[in-house]
């Protein structure tokens, strides 16, 4: 048997518990999904109740994406550094305690501050399961894992937008997070007895106990122990997150953070707006969330069948051709009529186009980024491409402020998607190989 348990991870079918850990993955993505929508769902609410107008209300709608970039960025960095795992329990526990303090607050600054903190989970959570969905799977299946774990975003804003359209019937805009905070808080166990931390970071990192933990894992995967761990050489166990910006890897850092950062302008602008420019068409705000709810039907099935696509096509490919067709979708929703049917149908195949592209980013940093700086490269692009995307709804707040009418807006906040294809046009990349940069340095060690 080989001495390194990746080459086992790697090489094997998928068992049980490793489906069921990138099941969980996309269950907590799916947490990410609602979590970053609630706003969204509750915002009609808050405006009515608080008086507040559109421009004061698009910085609200941009407090968790704050958050969510320090929280990326940062936790993104501790999930190199201490563990897959460990982030994963604790930024749970953070977006569970921001979600139901929002429930409690009576101003706009409280409202703020606890938006900043489930941001802070959120962020530290995507960097974390991307890392996860990608080291547990094994290499055939890694890109489907990392789409499936991706598409959780949509089907938490589905499932969890339909509960809420319910839930606004009968109760106010607080429900929304009542429902929220519970939800994640029923996942810390679920995390704590069903997702092992990741053998590949084990491996590469080798802190105290990681021979007795990687065969604890093999063994619950249905595999035979390993009776010793590969030799890394030291500073290859000391890499850090600095290595984004070294030599090999700066151009990748810079291109996919920037790519990232203009679509999900594009992308923010959508799931942001659409609830409160529904209900400024006349609808009620259970219309609006049904609407919002279209959306990610559509954003989860973009995503699913670019997984599958990516089986046999390129994924940097394909994330180019749903950007391009992502500037169209939106700027086509910026000229529907106020139709409730219409409007549905725009917004699924605008979720459909933003969504699929949201899900061939993922991937590629999966598979861009070594396992070293995997979590923490994830984290820096979604942590500086979503703080970026807070102007998003701030500038779409202003203008439409300004007297700026849907179609102008929704075409200007379109642009980002059709930067981003170019952007990754001029992206070339060989998938991460850990084993050859270990090797290498081993080689040089010695001599």
């Amino acid at each position: 048997m080989s001495t390194d348990p990746r080459d086992t991870i790697s090489n094997s079918p998928l068992s049980w518990l490793q489906i069921i850990a990138v099941a969980i993955t996309v269950g907590l993505n799916a947490l990410d999904g609602f979590d970053v929508l609630s706003i969204s769902f509750a915002s009609p609410g808050i405006a009515a109740e608080w008086g507040i107008d559109r421009g004061a209300l698009g910085i609200v709608l941009s407090m968790e994406l704050i958050g969510m970039a320090l929280g990326s960025i940062f936790l993104g960095g501790v999930a190199d550094k201490i563990g897959r795992r460990p982030t994963m329990l604790g930024c749970l526990v953070l977006m569970t305690v921001g979600m139901f303090m929002v429930t409690t607050v009576k101003s706009l600054v409280d409202l703020s501050v606890w938006r900043i903190v489930t941001g802070l989970g959120i962020g530290g959570m995507l960097a974390a399961i991307n890392a996860v969905a990608a080291e547990v799977a094994n290499l055939r299946r890694r890109h489907l894992c990392v789409s499936i774990m991706a598409i959780g975003y949509p089907i938490g804003a589905v499932i969890g937008g339909t509960i809420v359209a319910r839930l606004l019937q009968g109760h106010d805009w607080r429900a929304v997070f009542y429902f929220g905070s519970a939800i994640t808080a029923a996942f810390i166990p679920l995390v704590y007895f069903l997702v092992p931390e990741s053998i590949h970071w084990l491996t590469r990192k080798q802190p105290a106990g990681a021979l007795e933990s990687i065969n604890r894992t093999l063994r619950r995967f249905g595999h035979g122990p390993v009776t010793a761990l590969p030799v890394i050489a030291p500073d290859v166990r000391r890499r850090s997150v600095s290595d984004l910006f070294a030599p090999g890897l700066v151009a990748i850092t810079v291109l996919l953070t920037t790519a990232y950062f203009l679509h999900v302008i594009t992308f923010y602008f959508l799931v942001k707006w659409v609830p409160k420019i529904v209900v400024d068409m006349g609808f009620v705000p259970a219309s609006a969330a049904q609407v919002l709810v279209w959306t990610n039907v559509g954003g989860a099935t973009g995503g699913a069948l670019l997984g599958l696509l990516a089986l046999r096509f390129g994924v940097r490919q394909l994330t180019i051709i749903v950007m391009i067709l992502s500037t169209v979708a939106v700027t086509v929703f910026g000229r529907t009529p106020p139709d409730l049917q219409q409007l549905s149908l725009t917004c699924a195949i605008a979720g459909f186009c933003t969504n699929a592209a949201i899900v061939g980013m993922y991937a590629i940093f999966a598979q861009a980024f070594p396992t070293h700086v995997r979590a923490s490269g994830t984290g820096f692009a979604v942590g500086v491409g979503r703080g970026g995307a807070m102007l998003a709804p701030v500038v779409a707040g202003f203008l439409f402020k300004a007297g700026q009418p849907l179609p102008t807006v929704a075409i200007l906040m379109s642009l980002g998607s059709v930067l981003a294809a170019g952007l990754l046009l001029m992206l070339r990349y060989r998938p991460a190989d850990d084993r050859a940069s270990e090797q290498g340095a081993t080689a040089a060690s010695r001599a």
